[in-house]
């Protein structure tokens, strides 16, 4: 039963990988630090306060490039093997299996492929909005990224049963999302 709320936890945390790559993993150090949630062995390097100051930087940094319309498009492109990098790494690191190979396929594809397709949706979300207003509705779009980001982390941490349906339903939503805008282009075609 433990691993089914490690699962959760780790899901959530990927989820919001896809909207900023560094929040989700700031909370995770900051939870570990607090002593909220516990991680599984080798991934004990993310509650080090060096791990805690490296990612506050690094989320600062991101968060304030994503205010910027031209360099927000720029930072969707290296974005998106981040997030898949990141979701990968903290859903594993909350997996308790004791089969690597078990673990971290499930790691991929659960938090993975979680942050890589919510990456997707708001990197064509924002690109539908540089198209539609030039870029003056990408510092909205950012806004809202940042707060689902920070918002769903701690939830995450503190909810994770409840976290995970609100990732599923996010993902049921995103995938109808681009199924649909895929068969629009193709009749436009």
């Amino acid at each position: 039963m433990e691993w089914i709320i490690g699962l959760c936890l780790g899901l959530g945390l990927a989820a919001c990988s896809g909207f900023r790559v560094f929040v989700p993993l700031l909370v995770t150090s900051l939870g570990v630090k607090l002593g909220w949630v516990q991680l599984t062995p080798g991934f004990e390097w993310m509650g080090t306060w060096t791990a805690l100051l490296v990612l506050a930087s690094a989320t600062v940094v991101e968060i304030g490039a994503y205010y910027i319309p031209w360099l927000d498009n720029a930072l969707d492109t290296l974005a998106t093997p981040l997030a898949l990098a990141a979701g990968t790494v903290l859903s594993t690191s909350f997996i308790d299996i004791d089969i690597p190979l078990l673990k971290w396929g499930l790691g991929l594809i659960a938090g993975g492929g979680t942050a890589a397709l919510i990456q997707t949706g708001t990197s064509l979300l924002r690109l539908g909005s540089t198209t539609t207003t030039g870029g003056l509705g990408n510092p909205v779009i950012a806004t809202g990224e940042n707060l689902a980001s920070f918002g769903l982390s701690f939830l995450a941490l503190l909810l994770p049963l409840f976290a995970a349906v609100l990732v599923v339903g996010l993902l049921i939503f995103v995938g109808r999302l681009l199924v649909s805008r895929r068969r629009r282009t193709t009749v436009a075609r």
